[in-house]
């Protein structure tokens, strides 16, 4: 009972028509939408073969990159724009993704308990923000706008957050990097 009233995680938005009915792909069309992506996986953490540098993203971690690219794609980037964290691995998949790499001066610009006052500042009106991150990152947005439980980020997750009209955010879901085929299916 506690966790319908208090949900441990955000909606997973490839659950049936989710990416409609919890308002995300409307809010992505108007350009009304913080998007959150961890990067992929990384080397140093896993037996996969390397890309590069030890801080950076394994082979798989660049195809699953791609096409979770591609997937924003089918949403349309036109009205989009992405910013990246310094780190190897997130400028990687942020190439891999989008095919460039806005880079942040430093790792710390847009995480930390001010997170949620700094996004809206970087967000332009009427476009939407794309932020490839860390996912104590995420984590931290999740904890301050009401998810002090939830589940850490997948390699690869979107976390899809609304700039509402009084400036507040609102967390709208997820989408884990897997399920993006499922919940474009159901448009």
């Amino acid at each position: 009972m506690g966790a319908i009233l208090w949900p441990t995680s955000p909606q997973n938005l490839s659950v049936g028509n989710r990416l409609v009915t919890s308002g995300a792909l409307a809010a992505w069309r108007s350009g009304n939408l913080i998007v959150l992506v961890r990067h992929e996986e990384r080397c140093d953490r896993s037996n996969n073969p390397c890309l590069g540098p030890a801080d950076g993203l394994t082979r798989p971690g660049s195809v699953s990159a791609a096409a979770v690219g591609s997937a924003f794609q089918t949403l349309g980037m036109s009205h989009s724009d992405v910013l990246s964290s310094p780190t190897t691995r997130t400028v990687q998949t942020s190439r891999f993704m989008f095919g460039e790499a806005h880079v942040l001066p430093d790792r710390l610009t847009l995480c930390g308990t001010a997170l949620v006052h700094e996004l809206p500042a970087h967000k332009i009106a009427g476009r939407n923000l794309l932020l490839v991150t860390h996912s104590e990152c995420i984590g931290e947005l999740e904890r301050v706008l009401g998810y002090p439980h939830a589940d850490g980020a997948e390699y690869g997750s979107s976390l899809f957050v609304q700039v509402r009209a009084n400036g507040k955010l609102k967390v709208l879901g997820v989408l884990n990097s897997q399920d993006w085929a499922t919940a474009l299916g159901h448009l």
